[in-house]
């Protein structure tokens, strides 16, 4: 009885890590996602630095209505369709501040946001509508502005759902928001399926998909729904690590006994 029961412990620790190691079935979603610029040869970028010059794109790690960027950093947002931020499109235009702000004169009491808009391709973009060409912005709001606020002074009209979900920047696309796209992939990651920084103004930055994007004035955090690696949950992880310790107690117990 000792031994089938040491075998049967075991034997689901292997299953389970079996289990995780598998590929999961990704829902890809159609959405804004939202970018924070770093570095460039600056004095640094994205929410704590100023003159990000020909910076590069992190996702951003909340959503435009409470991130607060510094004067001198640099906001991303590119019409995508992916299962989470780790597939999401970036914007292709560098997160430039100098380029992007230098014909716009800072003003006391106000602050001054370079906003890059990437509509996407035109495999991503839903039905019939064509993807306008890119754009790149100079946002001079308040001091206590958020990107979501930044974005609203620069490219209007924006359209948003009864969830305060980015649905549109500059009217694009004409309607829909944050739908899934037909058809699944292969992913090494979980979905991360809430409509959060797709982004909504009590979630996160991306969409759907991970939750990003853009909202009545952004969003609240990323909202992704799996580990930022894409590797499995810490729960399931956790749960894996409680089986295999309860195999080798048994074993340890059995061999203590034979002793």
């Amino acid at each position: 009885m000792r031994r089938t029961r040491i075998a049967g412990a075991l034997l689901l620790a292997g299953t389970v890590t079996g289990l995780a190691a598998g590929p999961a079935q990704a829902q890809e979603y159609r959405y804004w996602s939202f970018w924070d610029g770093k570095g460039g040869t600056g004095d640094g970028g994205g929410t704590g630095g100023k003159g990000s010059k020909g910076g590069s794109w992190a996702y951003a790690t909340e959503g435009p209505a409470t991130m607060r960027p510094a004067d001198g950093a640099v906001e991303g947002f590119r019409f995508t369709v992916s299962a989470d931020s780790a597939a999401a499109g970036k914007p292709r235009a560098a997160a430039d501040f100098e380029a992007i702000c230098r014909d716009t004169p800072a003003k006391d009491g106000r602050k001054r946001i370079g906003i890059v808009i990437d509509f996407g391709t035109a495999a991503d973009a839903p039905g019939d509508e064509r993807p306008p060409a890119a754009r790149t912005e100079c946002a001079q709001v308040a001091e206590d502005a958020s990107a979501g606020e930044a974005l609203a002074a620069v490219a209007r009209p924006l359209r948003y759902d009864s969830n305060a979900l980015l649905c549109a920047i500059a009217g694009y696309p004409k309607s829909g928001c944050a739908e899934q796209v037909s058809g699944s992939k292969e992913a090494g990651s979980t979905e991360a399926g809430s409509k959060g920084t797709g982004s909504s103004a009590s979630s996160s930055s991306g969409a759907a998909a991970d939750g990003h994007g853009g909202d009545a004035a952004g969003s609240g955090d990323n909202g992704s729904g799996g580990d930022d690696d894409g590797g499995p949950s810490a729960g399931l992880l956790g749960g894996i690590a409680a089986v295999i310790a309860l195999g080798a107690a048994a074993v340890w117990q059995a061999r203590r006994r034979r002793g």
